[in-house]
Parts: structure tokens; sequence; C-alpha cells
């Protein structure tokens, strides 16, 4: 297959990723499923879908060779190997069984039991190849020196000269007596044979006549033999039949699907060095070129929140700690989520001082709040007992791989899913992509240097702004 088939593959398994995040992360939460059977068909549907897409993955992971496609499916595949054995777990514990029968559902689907097969993924292997050689040697050095001592250790059974003589005779005529048979079986076959032609006589058939059976018996095999060919010849032109295997082993096609396969990891090893290399020279060279534009916008933007600041408090402010972020936390964007938080806290504070006005003014109401909620109470009690009497029916638990699985299905919908790679043919790294990664790394350490430098001169710029304070209040004192 050809890197065009591997991608649409993945497309093809992103797709079906989207369609089980309707069940997966549904808008509403879900309603307990009182009905068992309902329940185990749910989630064996799911099973079988995310094995399909395990298979699809794991296939895909094996044989794409681009550096940076193969991370985010290594995230992605083995977060779909999670998620396939809690649904596991979920059938075991709703059937109270090790095993499962998806007839029914094969059925609909139109599978076989071969399609939804828990492969082992190929890495699993792969990766760890050195490791089980290491190992596969040092037990062959065990049990060669086990044979060795098991050797030595044993007795050699000892025999006399004249048992040994007697051995080698017996052996030596029974081998002369299947000689001797065999000889007279041959001897009464030969003589059977010339009775038997004696009394058939000398032959009566007339040559010209033997002649043409023969040729007969000839032409009609000639003939079924051309037909047959004929007709497979035609079957295999209107692709009914696959051609015939050539000769020559290493030509066929087995042996050159796993010769490609075998280029496609070398090939994978290769883009993977050349990946690292380029991740420490972008890294530079991000550095060197953009490293000093960087450096003054981010003193730029400080500097500019010193002004802001002072304008609106009549004072210079603290720079956070490193701990605490740095100047990344003044900058940074809050979500809607953050941004009540601080203003319900703001809210709590303001709202304290005022409450403490109208306490005395509640005391008054609190005896008839207190008669409603008894009556209340008593109602709710009711309520508990009609629904304890109610099955709660099934939910599925909480899954930890889900999250995961949603985190790289949008990954691959930024980055991947309509990228153009026209130019990339060869499958190799994508430099635009390092290039954003490496610049928040190299943002990230010079935000460091310039918070230090801004910190010094936020110091300097206080002791300026004091002095010239000192200054005025002397100069006012002597002009009394």
């Amino acid at each position: 297959m050809s890197h065009a088939a591997y991608t649409q593959q993945w497309a093809a398994a992103e797709a079906a990723v989207k369609d089980l995040f309707v069940i997966e992360v549904p808008a509403d939460p879900p309603k307990p499923e009182k009905d068992r059977y309902a329940a185990v068909q749910l989630i064996s549907n799911m099973y079988i879908k995310y094995i399909q897409i395990m298979r699809k993955l794991e296939q895909c992971y094996d044989q794409i060779v681009h550096p940076q496609k193969r991370r985010l499916l290594r995230n992605l595949l083995d977060a779909v190997i999670g998620r396939t054995l809690e649904l596991k777990n979920e059938l075991q514990g709703l059937e109270f069984s090790e095993y499962q029968f998806f007839d029914d559902i094969l059925t609909d689907l139109k599978l076989t039991p071969q399609d939804v097969e828990m492969p082992v993924p190929k890495y699993f292997t792969l990766e760890r190849a050195k490791v089980l050689k290491e190992r596969e040697k040092m037990l062959g050095s065990i049990l060669a020196r086990i044979a060795a001592e098991t050797k030595e250790t044993a007795e050699v059974e000892k025999i006399s000269l004249e048992d040994a003589v007697k051995l080698i005779q017996v052996h030596e005529r029974a081998r002369q007596g299947r000689l001797r048979a065999r000889i007279m079986k041959e001897i009464r076959d030969q003589e059977g044979r010339e009775r038997a032609a004696a009394l058939r006589g000398e032959p009566t058939l007339d040559p010209e006549v033997a002649a043409l059976n023969i040729q007969k018996v000839w032409k009609g095999h000639a003939i079924r033999k051309r037909v047959r060919r004929e007709r497979e010849e035609e079957m295999i032109f209107l692709g009914m039949e696959p051609p015939p295997l050539p000769s020559n082993h290493k030509m066929r096609p087995q042996a050159l699907a796993a010769r490609t396969e075998h280029a496609r990891r070398v090939g994978q090893e290769e883009h993977e060095r050349e990946y690292q290399a380029a991740l420490v020279s972008i890294k530079e060279k991000v550095r060197e070129v953009e490293g000093p534009d960087i450096k003054e916008r981010m003193q730029d933007q400080i500097r500019q929140w010193f002004l802001e600041v002072r304008d609106a408090t009549g004072k210079f402010p603290d720079i956070p700690d490193d701990d605490d972020g740095g100047s990344v936390s003044i900058f940074k964007e809050k979500d809607p989520a953050e941004l009540a938080k601080e203003l319900a806290e703001k809210d709590a504070e303001g709202g304290g001082k005022g409450k403490k006005g109208k306490k005395s003014g509640k005391k008054g109401k609190k005896d008839k709040k207190d008669k409603k909620g008894k009556k209340s109470g008593k109602k709710g009690k009711k309520g508990k007992k009609g629904d304890d009497s109610e099955d709660e029916g099934f939910v599925m638990k909480p899954s930890e791989f889900v999250p995961h699985v949603t985190h790289c299905h949008g990954e691959y919908t930024d980055t991947w899913e309509t990228r153009d790679e026209t130019n990339n043919f060869s499958q190799k790294y994508d430099a635009d992509l390092i290039k954003e990664e490496k610049r928040k790394e190299v943002e990230g350490e010079i935000r460091i240097q310039v918070d230090e430098l801004m910190r010094e001169e936020l110091k300097n710029l206080k002791m300026a702004v004091d002095r010239d304070k000192g200054g005025k209040k002397g100069k006012k004192k002597k002009g009394k």
C-alpha cells in the first residue's frame, strides 16, 4: 500500500471515532438503561467498533513513516486500546462471564469472527526486539550449560566383548534374513508373470490398430489439456480467477508485501533520526533568528504594563515570581470559568460587609422558614422511598481514556485532516510544525531571562521615583 492509502485508512478510523463520540460524549447526561439486554447490545456494538478502529490504527502506525504522524497515532492507539479493555470489563460485569458471543451483531454488521479478533500490536515485539534477542541468547546459554553438565554426570553403560559380538551377530543375521525374504518374493512374482503370459499366448492385435489407439489417447489428452489452459486464461482475463503464482518464491505477492513492510520500517528509523536532528537544529535557528525580536517584544509589553498600572493605581506593580508563572500570568487569557470564579470571589468579599447589617432583619423570618423546612423534609422522605423501590439501571462508568481519544482526534482535525502534503512525497518531518513547537519553548526560555531583567529595571525605576520624591520634600522644607 502507498502513503496515500494509509492516510485514507487513518482518516476512516478517525471518522469512526467521531461517530462514537455521539455515545461517548453526549450533550446531555445519559439516562440509566434498565433493560440489561439493551445495555449488552450497546456495549457490544461499541466494543466491536473499537476493535475495528484499533486494527486500522495499528496497521497505520506500523507502516506510516512520517515521524510526527506516528507520535499522534501512537497516543491515539494507546487510548483506543485502553478504552477497548474498559468496554470488555463492562461486558464481563453485565454478562458475568469472561467470554462473549457476538453472533447476531456480526450478522447485522456483515463481519466475520476474524474481523473482531483482538490482534497483538506489532510494536509490542518490534520495539522490544533487542531485549527479546538478548533474553533468548541468555536462555540458550543456560540450557547449553545445563545439557553439558548432564552429559558429564551421565554414566556410560559398559558391556563385555562377548556380549558385544553376540549383539552384532543378532543384528547381522536379522539383516540377511530380511534381504533373503525380499529376493525370494521378487523371484515368485516374476514366475507368476511368466505363467500368466504363457496362458494368454502371443498378442493378436494388429500394429496399425494399436497405433490408432495410441493416437486417439494422445490426441484426446492434448486437446483436453489445451482446452483447460484456454479456459483458465479466459477466467483470468475476465477477473474471475487470480493469475498463477510465479515459480520464484521471492516474487510472490506475500514475499513482496513482507519486503515492502520491512523497507517501510527501515524508512521509519531513518526519518526518526532526521527528525531528532531537526529538533535541535531548528530550535537553535529559531533562537538565533527570532530570539532578539521576541525578547524586545516582551520587554516592550511589560514596560507598557508598568505604565498602565502606574497610571491606574499611582504606583508600579510587582512582577509575579517564577513559581506563580512570571509575566505569563499577567497576559494570560483567562477562560470564562476562571473569570466567573474571580467575580464570585469579589462579590463574596464585597457582600460580606453588607450581610452583617442584614442579620438582625432576618431573625424574624427564620421561624417561618424552619416550619416550612420541616414540612418539606417530610415530603422529601416520602419521595426517597419511591426512588429506592425503582431499579436504578445501568450507566457506563466514567472512562479514563475517552478524554485522551478526544484530545488526539482534535489534534488530528486541527493539524492533519486538511494539511496539504503534495510536496512531501517521501513523508519526512514537517519543519513548520517543529518551528511552532520550538518557538513556544524558546519563548519560555527567553521569558525567564526577560523577567529577571525587568525585575532589575523595575527596582531601578522604584528607586528613582523614591529619590525624586525625597528631593521634592527637601526643597519644600528649605522654601518654608
